[in-house]
């Protein structure tokens, strides 16, 4: 059939228009919320066992992203920095942030500077490409009074600064004392977010964590909106055993209303880095618990 070119150049047009319309009505691919990673101690016996296929396994879920929880003298895992660096090079996960405990003993009050150990600490994580260096927990001795918990308050930001030079930020996660503890008349948290420099310091937010400090999660993100780019998205539920009133558990399934923190972290700022969490599995084999997790955090559009 002989088409004018008239012809062609009408048809074309429709058919130009017709597909900018079915883009217009097509549904938009919608941007993920934040990373989505996972912290290693939440699968901690199979790691003891078998790191790389632990690590292998929970690539093959979807896993991209991880944060580590075993750093013994310049190890990870049993690799040092720069072999554990290959090993997740080559299965294609990153090391977005990882916990070590930076202790007393880590700063010479005398000298006004890190032990060498813990800037072996900050040189080892920059080797992995982490963002964040994260202090799990504070000894008690750091908080016994309003004098000694500021004076690590200013560590805090000096190590802020150490990290700064390695493109990192230290991080601090809170476990259920910080909510709890006062020094001064006033609770722990607030003396923290009001003393750290958050350019250098992030409170690694631990949703989970705080309900036996007798906190809500949702409380603390409204109260400090924008402040949490780094997360620990932990759910909680009433432990059936143990000393502690609440556990973790597979994230939805308890009573922290995750979703409506993290949806709220994400419209004010927070919530750039988002790490699950889970510690106890209530019968549960934990690698199917991090599938679920994962499963979870992706319907909800993470």
């Amino acid at each position: 059939m002989k088409t004018s070119r008239r012809t062609f150049i009408r048809t074309g047009a429709m058919a130009v228009a017709a597909t900018a319309l079915m883009g217009r009505s097509a549904p938009a691919v919608q941007k993920k919320k934040g990373i989505v990673g996972l912290q290693l101690y939440s699968v901690r016996q199979e790691m003891n066992k078998d790191p790389l296929g632990s690590l292998t396994q929970l690539k093959n879920m979807g896993w991209e992203y991880v944060e580590h929880a075993s750093y013994v003298n310049r190890k990870f895992y049993g690799w040092e920095a720069r072999e554990f660096r290959k090993v997740l090079d080559d299965l294609g996960l990153k090391m977005i942030s990882g916990h070590t405990v930076m202790g007393r003993q880590h700063w010479d009050e005398t000298a006004k500077d890190f032990s060498d150990s813990w800037k072996y600490t900050i040189e080892d994580a920059g080797v992995l490409g982490q963002k964040y260096v994260v202090s799990p927990s504070m000894d008690g001795s750091m908080r016994k009074t309003h004098d000694d918990f500021m004076r690590y308050m200013d560590v805090f930001n000096k190590c802020g600064e150490l990290c700064q030079k390695q493109g990192m930020k230290f991080g601090y996660h809170n476990h259920d004392f910080e909510f709890s503890e006062r020094l001064n008349n006033e609770q722990l948290f607030d003396i923290m977010m009001r003393s750290i420099d958050p350019a250098l310091v992030v409170i690694q937010l631990d949703i989970g964590n705080m309900y036996n400090g007798g906190a809500v999660a949702m409380d603390v993100v409204k109260q400090y909106p924008g402040r949490f780019e780094n997360i620990h998205v932990k759910d909680t539920i009433e432990a059936k055993t143990g000393n502690a009133k609440y556990e973790s558990c597979i994230v939805g399934e308890g009573i922290a209303n995750v979703k409506e923190v993290l949806d709220f972290a994400s419209r004010t700022g927070s919530g750039e880095v988002n790490i699950v969490e889970q510690e106890s599995y209530q019968g549960r084999a934990p690698m199917d618990c991090m599938k679920i997790n994962l499963q979870v955090m992706r319907d909800w559009g993470y």
